[in-house]
């Protein structure tokens, strides 16, 4: 029996994975959940699996104060954005296995976070990073040449940066194979998810910039894949559904039985690769910079993101707003050296300036 602590539990990755919990009881046994805003449905799970109030945390400082006093096998870091950053640190410290869909913490955090972390102690739960994770058994590190992410293409896969500037809000949150939070969602529209993303697989895979590359597969089915030295190249795929990586995170090292439904090959499938216009989505190409540069240039780009995907949906700013403001909070950065108080404060000044720069729009 697995112990299981879930946070950000009343989200899109937390309630998939208590779905888990529930279809595997003889598996798992859920310790504790943390939330942030849904408090109804924080005390429908508390009173479902029969926790203590001590066992719900409500915030991301409750949630990594939750992580130190909570004896679990494993952590699965559902918060969003960079909120999720201390509970990581928390969970890598008390020695819990950490099923991380949390990316931000990881990128913002960089080797504050990584130098915490044993071989093997966190796995990934985008899908993206599980199928990498998943392709690499396939083979030694010494012998990858090439990591391939795969991105859906969002809602506006194809358009000009003339018909981005007029897209609205609702347009944005309707992607066409996943269904997901607001924030999430808007960065997968403006790529900058898979900016995020490129940044993570370098941080779990040690793999140099220069070796990942960004694919456009608008199936969802094919989730990543690992080239070879041989030329040989492992893909992982199957339907777009949260629960595999999840359960592989789970689960790990084995399997979790019937965690999707597999892909029905009584059917004609067509599976369609395009390449990534990159000078129109323009938030994988800083996310490169960023992560060549290091230091604090992570938590601006994270946290001005976060600020600008808010002021999109305001109606302050359009929505290739968002990428400016990004790209001119990086170039106003003066970077600190990567420490907790330096991340922090990096975080702080880039929301500020964010604003600002979101005031003058």
């Amino acid at each position: 029996m697995r112990t299981v602590l879930v946070l950000g539990s009343t989200g899109s990755v937390g309630t998939q994975t208590i779905e888990l919990l529930e279809a595997n009881p003889e598996k798992f046994k859920l310790v504790g959940v943390s939330g942030n805003s849904n408090k109804e449905l924080l005390e429908s799970q508390r009173t479902k699996f029969s926790l203590s109030p001590d066992q719900v945390a409500l915030g991301p400082v409750a949630a990594a104060e939750l992580v130190a006093t909570t004896k679990a096998d494993v952590v699965v870091n559902g918060i969003t954005g960079s909120a999720g950053l201390k509970a990581t640190m928390a969970a890598l410290e008390v020695g819990s296995q950490l099923a991380l869909a949390n990316k931000e913490s990881l990128i913002v955090g960089g080797k504050l976070v990584t130098d915490l972390a044993k071989a093997g102690q966190i796995l990934p739960v985008d899908s993206e990073h599980s199928a990498i994770a998943q392709c690499l058994m396939s083979g030694q590190k010494g012998e990858v040449s090439k990591l391939v992410l795969t991105a859906s293409g969002g809602p506006f896969r194809g358009m000009s940066l003339a018909e981005l500037e007029s897209v609205t809000p609702a347009q944005a949150l309707k992607h066409p194979t996943w269904s997901m939070g607001k924030v999430i969602t808007t960065n997968s529209a403006t790529m900058v998810n898979k900016g995020l993303e490129v940044i993570e697989a370098h941080m779990l895979f040690d793999v140099p910039f220069e070796d990942i590359a960004v694919t456009v597969h608008p199936q969802s089915i094919v989730h990543s894949m690992v080239e070879f030295f041989d030329g040989s190249v492992i893909a992982q795929a199957s339907i777009p559904d949260m629960k595999l990586a999840i359960g592989f995170a789970l689960g790990h090292p084995d399997r979790l039985k019937d965690a999707t439904k597999p892909i029905d090959w009584s059917l004609s499938h067509t599976w369609q690769f395009e390449p990534l216009d990159e000078e129109v989505f323009r938030a994988v190409k800083l996310a490169r910079q960023v992560g060549l540069a290091g230091k604090t240039f992570p938590a601006v780009y994270n946290a001005a993101n976060e600020e600008a995907v808010e002021a999109f949906h305001e109606n302050k700013i359009s929505f290739l707003g968002i990428t400016r403001i990004i790209e001119e909070a990086l170039q106003l950065h003066e970077p600190n050296d990567l420490s907790l108080e330096g991340v922090l404060n990096a975080e702080a000044w880039a929301r500020q300036v964010a604003n600002s720069l979101i005031a003058e729009a």
